[in-house]
């Protein structure tokens, strides 16, 4: 018996396990590092969640995928390889999706805020800066990996060693610190 973070896991041997077994074992361990790879190519996480299922679903209709069981490192840069390439292409059709206008229809000028508002923008920007530069390394490390990578809770807590509810508790202090430093 051998344990993952999923509890304990009956271990086969390479002789004795089943494509759908080696999947089902791909999909828990590798999920969040593929996850990973569809973000990077500029997926929210939802999209990323659907980018590596649709993987999963080409990879198992991949006549050669079944020669890979018992090769991990092979597995995962195949399954990298089609996350990628689902990301880009899940990218492409939002992109297409999305109504387009004619640039003469465009008031674009009329759009931009004017130097008043982006002055105080920066104003705004610079004193938050430095408000999460007042934060303490862990606190500044949580806001940093919550509200700006997006990651859950979970996700967090495993990247920093925490638990998810000392993670919960970190944000909030967080988030108080930065809006009484904000209005202050």
């Amino acid at each position: 018996m051998a344990t993952s973070t999923y509890g304990p896991v009956h271990v086969e041997s390479e002789s004795s396990i089943t494509f759908t077994g080696w999947v089902t074992t791909l999909a828990r361990e590798h999920t969040t590092a593929l996850a990973q790879v569809a973000r990077s190519e500029g997926l929210t996480a939802d999209e990323a969640l659907d980018a590596v299922q649709e993987a999963f679903h080409t990879f198992l209709g991949l006549p050669q995928a079944r020669e890979l069981v018992g090769a991990p490192d092979d597995s995962r840069a195949l399954m990298r390889v089609i996350v990628r390439n689902a990301a880009r292409n899940m990218r492409r059709r939002h992109h297409r999706s999305k109504p387009h206008e004619a640039i003469e229809d465009t008031a674009v000028a009329d759009a931009l805020p004017d130097a008043e508002a982006l002055v105080l923008e920066a104003e705004d920007h610079v004193r938050l800066v430095g408000c999460v530069n007042k934060l303490g390394d862990v606190q500044r490390n949580v806001v940093h990996l919550r509200m700006l990578e997006e990651l859950s809770g979970t996700e967090a807590a495993a990247a920093l060693d925490l638990t998810p509810g000392h993670v919960a508790v970190l944000l909030h202090r967080a988030k108080k610190a930065l809006y009484q430093c904000m209005i202050g």
